[in-house]
C-alpha cells in the first residue's frame, strides 16, 4: 500500500496552529490577563479604526455590485462553456447554510427586538418609527454588506482557482497584485496564516453564540440549567459530531446536512408565519425593504460621531462587531463558495451571492423579528426578561426566540426543539466546512487534505469557542471577531484590486481577440466579394469583347462583299 505524501505547508500550519493553541491555553490558565488584554485591544481598535471598518465595508459592497453589472460579467469562473458543478438550489443551500446560519437563529428575534427596546443613539420617535428603524438597521447588518464582503474574497479565489488553475489558497487571490514569486514566498505564508486566524476565530464566534442558545433552549425545556459547564459540555459533544462530519467529506457531509437544515429552517419560518400575524409580517416585510433601500446609504456611513461614548459603545456591540465578524469569516466563506462555484459566470456568482441570501435574510428577520416586535407592542413586557445583575427588564438574546415560540398559539416546546436542532446542525456544518477550508490553507491549497489534520482543526475550533466563552462570554466573542478582522481587511483590499486587474486584463484580451476575428472575417468577406465582383466583371467584359468581335467581323464581310 502506497503511503500518501504529506502536503502540509510547515510555514503556515505550525505558526497558525501553535499560536491559536497558545491562545486557548492562556484563556484557560491566565483568564484575567487575557480578558484585560482583549478589552484594551477592543477599545483601541474601536476608537482608532471604527471609521475604517465602516468605510471599507461600504467600499466592498459597492465593488461587489459593480463587478456583477460590469463588462466582466460574462467571464466564466472555469473553462469556457463548462457546466456548473452544482445545480442552483443545491448551490444556494450550501452557500447559505455555511454562511451565517447560527447567527440568523441566534439574532433572528433578538436583534430587531433589541433595537426596538434600546434604540440606536440618535434614533427617536414613536413606537412605529422605532420599530421601522429597528428592522432597517437589522437589514443593514445582515444584508448586502455582509455578502458583499464574501463576494470580494470569493470572486478573487474562484477566478484564481477555476480560471487560472491555482491552488485553493488565499495567497493566490493576490497573485495579479503581488506577482507569483512573492505569493509563493514568505509574504504568501503570512497571508494564509492571517486567513487561518480569521477563519478559526470567526467560526468560533458563531459556535460560541450557538452553544449559548442551545444551553438557553435546554434550560427553557427544563432539561438542564444554562451554566458555563453545560456550554463547555455542549461544545465538546457537538465538536465530536462535527469531527465525524469532517471525516465524511464535502459531498456526503456538508451537502446533505446543508440541504436538510435548510428544509428544517424553512419549515420553522412557515410555522411562525402561519401561527403568528401573517398579514402583518407580509406588510412589514415589504415596507421594511422600502425603508432599507431608501435609507441604506445614510445607515451605511453612520458612525454616530455626535453621540459620544454612547455611540462608540453601541457601534462596538453592533455594527463594528458585525463588520469584524463578516470579515473574519471571509476567508472561510469566500474559499468555500469559490470551491462550489466552478462553472458560474462572474455575473451569476455576484448576483446569486448577493440577492438570494439577501432575500432569505430579510424574510427571516421579518418573520421572527417582526413577529417579536408585534408581540411586544401588543403585550408589553412579554418579550423581555429580568437582567441577572440589575433586575431591569431587558431583551435576553439567548432566550428571546424561545419566548416568541411560547407566545404563539400552538407553539412552545416543539418549536424550541426544532430551533435547537437547527443550531446544532448549523454548528456542525460551520465547523465542518470551516475546518475543511482551514486545512486546505494549511496544506498549500490541497483540495483533499489528510483526515488527521482536518480533525485537528475541527477540534481546535471547538477549543477556541470554549476558551472565548470561558474568558468573557458574548463580549469576548465580539472582541475576537473585531480584532482578527483588522489585519485580514488589508488582504481583502488587495484581493479586490487583484481580481479587478485580472478580469480587466482578460477582458482586454477577449476584446482584442474578437476584434482580430472580426477583421479576419471582414477581410475574407471583402476579398470574396471583390473576387466575385471582379470575376463577374471580367466575364461581362469577355462576353462584350466577343460580341463586339463578332459584330466587327460581320461588318468587314458586309463591306468587302
Amino acid at each position: 500500500m502506497t503511503r500518501r505524501r504529506s502536503t502540509i505547508a510547515p510555514a503556515v500550519f505550525y505558526p497558525a496552529g501553535g499560536l491559536i493553541l497558545l491562545f486557548v491555553l492562556l484563556a484557560f490558565f491566565a483568564t484575567d490577563t487575557v480578558k484585560e488584554v482583549m478589552n484594551t485591544l477592543q477599545a483601541k481598535t474601536i476608537n482608532g479604526f471604527g471609521w475604517y471598518y465602516v468605510v471599507i465595508v461600504a467600499a466592498f459592497m459597492i465593488f461587489a455590485i459593480w463587478m456583477g453589472v460590469s463588462r466582466f460579467g460574462e467571464i466564466t469562473l472555469g473553462p469556457d462553456d463548462e457546466p456548473a458543478d452544482f445545480r442552483l438550489p443545491v448551490w444556494f443551500a450550501m452557500l447559505f447554510a455555511t454562511g451565517m446560519g447560527i447567527g440568523l437563529v441566534y439574532y433572528g428575534v433578538a436583534e430587531p427586538l433589541s433595537h426596538f427596546e434600546s434604540p440606536k443613539p440618535g434614533v427617536t420617535g414613536d413606537a412605529p418609527a422605532l420599530a421601522q428603524a429597528a428592522m432597517g438597521q437589522t437589514y443593514v447588518h445582515w444584508g448586502f454588506h455582509a455578502w458583499g464582503i464574501y463576494v470580494v474574497i470569493g470572486l478573487a479565489l474562484a477566478y484564481a482557482i477555476h480560471r487560472k488553475g491555482r491552488p485553493a489558497s488565499i495567497r493566490w487571490a493576490l497573485e495579479p497584485l503581488l506577482g507569483q514569486e512573492r505569493v509563493k514566498g514568505r509574504l504568501g505564508d503570512v497571508i494564509d496564516v492571517l486567513a487561518i486566524f480569521g477563519t478559526v476565530f470567526g467560526v468560533a464566534t458563531s459556535l460560541g453564540l450557538g452553544v449559548q442558545q442551545v444551553a438557553a433552549g435546554l434550560d427553557y425545556l427544563e432539561v438542564a440549567d444554562a451554566t458555563l459547564a453545560l456550554q463547555m459540555g455542549l461544545i465538546a459533544a457537538i465538536t465530536a459530531v462535527a469531527a465525524v462530519s469532517v471525516a465524511s467529506g464535502l459531498e456526503r457531509g456538508i451537502k446533505w446536512l446543508s440541504n436538510g437544515n435548510m428544509l428544517l429552517a424553512a419549515a420553522l419560518v412557515l410555522a411562525v408565519l402561519i401561527m403568528g400575524s401573517t398579514l402583518f409580517v407580509a406588510r412589514e416585510w415589504v415596507q421594511s425593504i422600502g425603508y432599507y433601500l431608501q435609507n441604506v446609504m445614510f445607515m451605511t456611513f453612520d458612525t454616530l460621531a455626535f453621540q459620544g461614548e454612547d455611540g462608540l459603545a453601541w457601534e462596538s456591540g453592533w455594527t463594528i462587531f458585525y463588520w469584524g465578524w463578516w470579515m473574519s469569516w471571509a476567508p472561510f466563506v469566500g474559499l468555500f463558495i469559490a470551491r462550489i462555484s466552478r462553472g458560474r459566470t462572474v455575473r451569476e456568482f455576484v448576483l446569486g451571492t448577493l440577492l438570494v441570501p439577501m432575500l432569505v435574510t430579510t424574510v427571516w428577520f421579518s418573520v421572527f423579528g417582526g413577529s417579536a416586535i408585534h408581540q411586544e407592542r401588543n403585550d408589553p413586557g412579554s418579550m423581555l426578561a429580568p437582567d441577572p445583575e440589575t433586575g431591569e427588564m431587558v431583551v435576553n438574546t439567548d432566550t428571546a426566540m424561545f419566548q416568541l415560540f411560547e407566545s404563539l398559539p400552538g407553539g412552545g416546546a416543539w418549536m424550541a426543539v426544532v430551533a435547537i436542532v437547527l443550531v446544532v446542525v448549523f454548528f456542525v456544518t460551520s465547523s465542518d466546512s470551516g475546518s475543511f477550508v482551514v486545512d486546505m490553507l494549511a496544506n498549500g491549497g490541497d483540495p483533499n487534505p489528510p483526515l488527521w489534520s482536518r480533525l485537528f482543526w475541527a477540534i481546535l475550533e471547538g477549543g477556541v469557542a470554549a476558551a472565548l466563552l470561558y474568558a468573557g462570554g458574548l463580549s469576548a466573542l465580539q472582541t475576537a471577531a473585531i480584532l482578527t478582522a483588522l489585519p485580514f481587511s488589508v488582504v481583502m483590499i488587495g484581493s479586490a484590486i487583484s481580481v479587478w486587474k485580472a478580469l480587466d486584463a482578460e477582458y482586454r484580451q477577449i476584446t482584442r481577440a474578437e476584434r482580430r476575428l472580426r477583421r479576419r472575417e471582414l477581410t475574407e468577406h471583402v476579398t470574396e466579394h471583390v473576387t466575385d465582383h471582379v470575376t463577374e466583371n471580367f466575364a461581362e467584359i469577355s462576353q462584350q469583347s466577343r460580341t463586339n468581335g463578332t459584330r466587327r467581323s460581320r461588318w468587314r464581310r458586309s463591306t468587302s462583299g
